[in-house]
């Protein structure tokens, strides 16, 4: 019989968890200081915007900025986040340097003048170029890179957002639908945290929610069941709509590819097209990033839609419309905050259809919206407790499968691979990309 302690066999595992943190230690670092220069930059430009409003009218100028930055410059960055992916699963041309500073600018001009994105791509690319030259300086061989590049990832997710565990799960559950690999789980988690530690060390906070709304519990169940069933009906809603988001956007990009060939004038027409959106909407509520509004107004924000009236019974269309219109022409950013906003907002007023509370619906569409629309329900059911608190863990965990399931092969990213489909069958081999996945499904 194997003895139960093996010496040699504990001193190894002792021995790789050591080598494995020392090695992704600079990668927290660097990830976790870029998202901290981030976040201090996006503060101080939405300021400006707020400040001097004819900004906005300059967005199609910033716009042709962006896409002439990226058609000369960019190359393979162009790729995004989806590229990171691509080159976890198959290490090959690498992730470029430039990557990182490409995406900080763009993502500052779209913000600047009012473009409606997000932040979550810009930290993660950050994470992920860093982590690639950092890789590369040190010389390290292709399976080493793919969990640097892993790492990366985590450590940029959980710095912007403050939430380290979910940023952990999200870098391994983001690659595959329906399967998760653990071979990286000690780089991404040490990552993941030393990224966080040093983003709040530089002295950058995050914005705090709550859920004051007391989890009734059911004998001896940690959850009430009609409020369970209404969480259910809105998991189901807050899935479609992650869908609808994916596939709006993906729509309009190909739209603007036909109807605009120049690359770096695309992000000129959706400039426009957001310029006549607030006139006809005649609210400036769905510029930028959501999650605050000027001092002394009373805009409809991320935060706002935690409490009763703080959102608009279709504000959650309007910023799915904004972001839809700004991520599909060019513009650069990430769709996850303004995914929490649409999230939140959908809680909102699905709370006030179901005569639930508005406070834990907008937490759980905050969650649930970006499971189904980046297909990672457990990253976002530990983002949840990292956000809000364990009393709501069960009513987390149902709203971002329920999610998960009913929004289907589709998908912000579109690197993504699909490991299981959600309708059961059993897995593919070779794994098909949810690119691949949706062709195939458009010619039947």
């Amino acid at each position: 019989m194997k003895r139960l302690l093996d010496p040699r066999e504990h001193a190894g595992a002792l021995r790789q968890l050591v080598l494995w943190t020392l090695l992704v230690l600079p990668v927290g670092v660097l990830a976790g200081s870029a998202s901290a220069f981030f976040l201090w930059s996006l503060d101080r430009v939405t300021e400006l915007r707020w400040q001097h409003g004819w900004l906005l009218f300059l967005l199609p100028v910033a716009g042709m900025a962006v896409g002439w930055l990226y058609q000369h410059l960019g190359g393979p960055a162009a790729g995004g986040s989806n590229l990171l992916i691509e080159q976890i699963h198959e290490p090959g041309g690498g992730v470029p340097r430039r990557m990182a500073p490409l995406i900080l600018v763009g993502t500052l001009i779209t913000h600047l003048f009012g473009g409606s994105a997000g932040r979550e791509g810009t930290a993660v690319q950050m994470g992920g170029s860093l982590a690639s030259g950092y890789g590369r300086l040190c010389r390290f061989g292709e399976d080493n890179m793919r969990v640097l590049l892993m790492a990366g990832v985590a450590a940029g997710f959980g710095s912007v957002f403050g939430t380290p565990l979910a940023g952990a799960i999200f870098a391994m559950e983001v690659l595959v639908i329906g399967r998760m690999r653990y071979d990286a789980l000690i780089p991404v988690l040490v990552a993941s945290v030393v990224a966080d530690f040093t983003c709040t060390a530089w002295g950058i906070g995050h914005v705090q929610y709550h859920i004051a709304f007391a989890a009734p519990f059911s004998g001896r169940l940690p959850f009430d069941g009609w409020l369970l069933a209404k969480v259910v009906v809105a998991a189901v809603a807050f899935g479609l709509v992650s869908r609808l988001f994916a596939e709006l956007t993906h729509l309009l990009q190909h739209l603007f590819e036909r109807l605009v060939p120049i690359a770096w004038l695309r992000p000129v027409l959706g400039a426009g097209l957001v310029i006549a959106l607030v006139y006809a909407v005649g609210t400036r509520d769905y510029l930028g990033l959501g999650v605050s509004a000027p001092p002394g107004t009373d805009a409809v924000t991320l935060v706002s839609a935690f409490q009763s009236g703080g959102a608009t019974p279709w504000s959650w269309w309007w910023k799915l419309l904004f972001t839809a219109v700004t991520l599909a022409a060019g513009f650069k950013g990430g769709e996850v905050t303004p995914l929490f906003f649409i999230g939140a907002t959908l809680g909102n007023a699905l709370a006030v259809l179901l005569g639930a509370p508005v406070d834990l619906f907008a937490g759980l569409g905050f969650i649930a919206v970006f499971a189904g629309a980046a297909n990672t329900p457990l990253a976002c059911t530990v983002m949840g407790l990292e956000l809000f608190g364990a009393p709501y863990a069960v009513y987390f965990a149902v709203a971002c499968f329920v999610a998960y399931h009913f929004s289907g092969h589709s998908g912000i990213y579109l690197s993504q691979r699909v490991g299981v489909a959600k309708r059961g069958g059993p897995p593919s081999e070779p794994e098909p990309s949810l690119r691949e996945v949706r062709e195939r499904g458009r010619q039947e």
